[in-house]
């Protein structure tokens, strides 16, 4: 019988990482390993001697068809319980597993890769960023009306998704759009305000939003604004956009 469940991908991190919890050291790891556990973005797993805090068994456990099931534990720091937070596969099919601690992210207030802080969840090492400033024709349309219509881009390419087309405030029509209450966080970016867009008795809710503070590694698109190709039309020098057409 064929067995078609996807194989655990698991490759070493050469990047030194620490995890803290109020102050205190938690991870300490120059060895800790890229587990991918779905094929969006890996978790990090660490030997057990790089983890500086109790474990205590709760009786807890964690299943997965692949990795084989798992011992959950708390996590003691200083006193401080952290109650259901860690795992690992002892008796893992996979033996690369068995000395391998999980912790899950927002148990801990930060994490570091090398002296810079990481948020949102471990950033992949196989996701790139590129925010390219460019003279493409980019226009967008909501129910006939354009909302936006630029020459000066800022075109950002994301491994694995679509390109994204942030626009300058001052090429957008700000007075159809609406704050709302909605963020996001990535990894990458950093964390996104969004706009709802009202076209005459017509409100289309988060179909714009806008990074006022990114990360460094997209500091080319702050404060512009960028609209989902999905629910609107955006033209890119006078063709549908790639998201757009698909």
């Amino acid at each position: 019988m064929t067995d078609d469940r996807p194989r655990i991908r698991i490759e070493p991190n050469p990047k030194w990482v620490r995890g803290l919890h109020g102050g205190r050291t938690v991870v300490d790891s120059r060895r800790s390993r890229f587990v991918w556990e779905s094929p969006y973005y890996p978790a990090w797993y660490f030997p057990l001697d790089d983890v500086r805090a109790e474990l205590v068994p709760n009786g807890e456990t964690v299943r997965s068809p692949r990795r084989g099931e798992g011992t959950r534990y708390d996590v003691v720091v200083d006193g401080t319980r952290l109650a259901d937070v860690a795992w690992r596969h002892v008796d893992s099919p996979v033996e690369e597993l068995r000395d391998l601690v999980r912790v899950e992210w927002d148990a801990l207030d930060t994490w570091l890769e090398e002296d810079v802080e990481v948020f949102v969840h471990p950033r992949s090492p196989e996701t790139r960023i590129d925010a390219l400033a460019s003279s493409r024709h980019v226009r967008v349309r909501l129910d006939d009306v354009i909302v936006a219509d630029s020459t000066r881009p800022t075109v950002l390419y994301e491994t694995g998704l679509p390109p994204r087309y942030y626009l300058p405030k001052g090429d957008v029509r700000m007075d159809l759009l609406t704050p709302s209450d909605r963020s996001t966080a990535c990894p990458y970016k950093g964390w996104a305000s969004y706009w709802s867009v009202a076209i005459g008795e017509a409100v289309h809710e988060d179909v714009a939003w806008s990074y006022r503070t990114p990360l460094p590694e997209s500091a080319g698109i702050a404060g512009l604004v960028c609209f989902y190709d999905e629910r609107v039309e955006i033209e890119v020098d006078g063709e549908p956009s790639a998201a757009s057409s698909s």
